[in-house]
């Protein structure tokens, strides 16, 4: 008898990994609808034959994350718009917002992700659907949250290589230089013109991709990373500020409140910066017009006397963006632009501006999909 229980658990338990091993495997496709419109908020200059900085500030959604077709589909969309409107050309410096490639994570997953009501639940989707690359990715994991971390290294090499097709693929099809926002990924390099992952701490970071769909130079790593994300991102090296040729100037980027450091500007300057290109995300709803909490990281620039709940979080943003403002910026112009959309229990309120000739320019509407263009 006890013999004939034991083979009875046995056989149920093998079931039952062997159905567990089967639905882990599953990748069923939803049904997708999403809103392709964009609208042209800000047009500042007049086109000459000088280039021009174009932010799309775009409203994403779990379900665009399902497959690369899709946001291909989305993103495409937005840049056969700005296209129609003749803001595209072979000087076009096009800027994406801070995470955009971060949530490649998520890719290819059940449906039950997407539609899961709370991040932290989605969370779990994406751990139970991938356990042996989830345990391995923990094993490895770094820093005070292990498992943040751990949700961010299990598909690094595939969120890599999504990466570079995308948004490598969009610059190439528009013909234009594409700042691609950022991913978080594990040690990042470029190497024979592919991003590869190494081993080692998260970094925050963004690549810009030619007109020929080619990595421009080394990604840029954010070197303040806000409070909420430092237990599983590392602050990248204070003295490493990338400038990058392109066909419209000299580029720099600094990702996120990087953009609040005075110090970060003069680095820029030294190395003959014309132009700024910040790719940026603010969570929350309504947390742009809430007071602004105070700087974002473990430091506070000397010269800065800005105190915080003095302002809004958007007040806050403008003033201390420093983009074009001499002697700190001798940039010519430069552009902030947001992540919109909402992301399970997590909503975004971030609103794109332009900075040129020491002036910000903004759009007050913040709803939807948006294009904020600069002519040099």
């Amino acid at each position: 008898m006890r013999k004939l229980l034991a083979l009875t658990l046995t056989m149920a338990l093998v079931a039952a990994v062997s159905a567990y091993l089967v639905w882990t495997q599953e990748r069923p496709v939803g049904h997708y609808l999403s809103d392709l419109r964009i609208n042209l908020a800000v047009n500042q200059g007049t086109p000459a034959d000088h280039g021009n900085l174009l932010g799309i500030q775009p409203e994403l959604f779990p379900a665009d994350y399902q497959s690369l077709e899709r946001l291909h589909l989305k993103l495409s969309a937005y840049l056969r718009n700005a296209r129609d409107m003749g803001l595209l050309n072979d000087k076009t410096i096009v800027v994406l917002p801070e995470h955009v490639g971060t949530w490649l994570m998520v890719s290819g997953e059940k449906n039950e992700l997407y539609q899961a009501t709370s991040l932290k639940e989605a969370m779990n989707w994406l751990s139970a659907s991938n356990p042996l690359l989830f345990l391995r990715a923990l094993i490895s994991a770094q820093g005070d949250n292990r498992l943040d971390d751990a949700y961010l290294r299990m598909k690094a090499p595939a969120m890599a290589r999504d990466y570079q097709v995308l948004f490598g693929g969009l610059a190439k099809e528009f013909g234009v230089t594409l700042v691609a926002g950022s991913i978080a990924l594990p040690n990042p390099s470029v190497s024979q013109g592919q991003l590869q992952v190494g081993h080692g701490a998260l970094y925050n970071t963004s690549l810009v991709f030619d007109r020929d769909g080619l990595p421009l130079g080394q990604p840029q790593r954010q070197l303040y990373p806000i409070f909420d994300e430092r237990g599983f991102i590392a602050p990248g090296d204070e003295g490493v500020v990338n400038v990058i040729d392109t066909p419209a100037g000299r580029l720099g980027i600094l990702i996120g409140s990087d953009s609040w450091y005075p110090d970060n500007y003069r680095k820029l300057n030294e190395q003959g910066a014309q132009l700024v290109a910040v790719p940026a995300l603010v969570i929350g709803r309504d947390t742009w017009d809430k007071p602004w909490r105070g700087f974002k990281s473990v430091s506070t620039p000397p010269e800065v006397s800005l105190k915080p709940e003095e302002l809004s979080e958007g007040q806050a943003w403008h003033r201390l963006s420093l983009i074009s403002q001499a002697p700190i910026s001798l940039a010519g112009a430069g552009i902030s632009v947001f992540m919109r959309g909402q992301f399970w229990d997590q909503g975004t309120s971030g609103q794109s501006f332009l900075s040129a000739q020491g002036q910000v320019f903004a759009d007050g509407n913040a709803r939807g999909a948006r294009l904020l263009n600069v002519w040099l």
